[in-house]
This record gives C-alpha cells, sequence and structure tokens, in this order.
C-alpha cells in the first residue's frame, strides 16, 4: 500500500513539473514574440518621418501648422500692397476682401470726433473714409486717412493709438488694433482676430 501511494505522489509531482516548464516556455515564448513586435513598432515609427526631417502623420500630413492670418493683418497687407487711388477707393477694396465676414461700407468723415476714439477730435488729414459693418454690433471699425504730406505722419498715428479705445462699442470689444501708413496714408483698424459667422443684414445702416 505503501508503495502505490509513493508512486502515486511520484507521479504527481512529474505532472506538475511538466506543466511548470511549459508554461514558463510559453511565457518565454510571448516575451521573444513581444520583444519582436516592439522592435517592429519602433523600426516603423522611425520610418515614418518625412525626408527633410519632420514628423507626418499617417495619411501623409505635417504635424507642424502654421498659425492662420488675422483678419487685421489680411487687410493690412491688402492696403500694404495696393494702396493707390483716393481713401475711399482704398477702403471699398478691403471691403471685398473674402476675410470680411459681414456687409460693410465706406463713408468720408471730416475733421472731429469719429467712432472708436474716446473724446478726441482727430485732426490733421485732408481726406478720410471709414469703413465697417452695417451692423451696429460687430467690433469692427477701419479708417483710411490721407494727410497733406508725411511730416506729420507719425506724430497723427500716436494721437489715433493713444485716443483708440477697443471697448467703443459698448456690446463687444475688438481683438486687434493696427495703425500703420505708407507714405501719407494712414491705415487704423480696430477688429476681430477672425470672423466666424456674422450675421448680414443690408437694411441697417453704418453705426
Amino acid at each position: 500500500m505503501k508503495k502505490i501511494i509513493a508512486l502515486l505522489l511520484c507521479g504527481v509531482t512529474l505532472l506538475s513539473l511538466v506543466s511548470c516548464t511549459r508554461k514558463n516556455g510559453n511565457a518565454d515564448d510571448t516575451t521573444d514574440k513581444n520583444e519582436a513586435t516592439q522592435g517592429d513598432t519602433e523600426d516603423s515609427s522611425m520610418g515614418s518621418d518625412s525626408e527633410d526631417g519632420t514628423d507626418s502623420k499617417e495619411d501623409g500630413s505635417d504635424l507642424t501648422t502654421e498659425s492662420d492670418t488675422t483678419v487685421g493683418e489680411a487687410l493690412y497687407n491688402d492696403f500694404k500692397n495696393d494702396h493707390s487711388g483716393t481713401a475711399t477707393e482704398i477702403a471699398e477694396r478691403l471691403l471685398e476682401n473674402e476675410v470680411v465676414g459681414f456687409m460693410g461700407g465706406a463713408v468720408p468723415v471730416e475733421e472731429g470726433y469719429l467712432a472708436g476714439f474716446d473724446d478726441t477730435e482727430i485732426k490733421g488729414f485732408k481726406d478720410g473714409v471709414m469703413f465697417a459693418p452695417m451692423i451696429g454690433t460687430i467690433p469692427f471699425v477701419g479708417y483710411i486717412f490721407e494727410l497733406e504730406d508725411d511730416s506729420q505722419v507719425e506724430s497723427f498715428k500716436t494721437t489715433l493709438k493713444n485716443s483708440a479705445n477697443l471697448r467703443w462699442n459698448i456690446c463687444t470689444t475688438a481683438d486687434e488694433m493696427i495703425c500703420e501708413n505708407e507714405g501719407n496714408k494712414v491705415f487704423f483698424l480696430m477688429c476681430p482676430t477672425q470672423f466666424d459667422e456674422a450675421p448680414m443684414d443690408e437694411d441697417m445702416s453704418l453705426q
């Protein structure tokens, strides 16, 4: 009887050893496979770099993106590239830019109190035009001024910048202000950086 029990114990021990050996072998195989897979993944990810050294997405597009040009920058670039003609002609061209998200118009202005400036009379120009939306709640107002000559331009620009108020419109606030010149023509603008969806109403008048 004792011999039979001893044989059974030996058999159980052998079975346990065989089972452990198989588990370890499978674990080693799994480890090897994981290492091989990681190696392939690293190789493929390294291979996704473009020839010029920049990373790229799986669809081939560049991961790096350039910031969009703001409304003010786009309109100033238009003015800088073509500031020929009268102040009215320049303003009307600017309103044709696709970044302008509203129905607008250009209106001649005279020396005195102008929209967008705090209690300061704007003087010293021979020709001036305001271009703005026909809806008064849009935080956008622009001017083209033509001075007699270049000598007073810097002083005139300083007056504009010091007097301007980004919150001249009680309902909303402009995001950026640009005041630059080309010769004796001055470009001034307060506006949003981008237009998402601007309402349009041809029946509203300039404010």
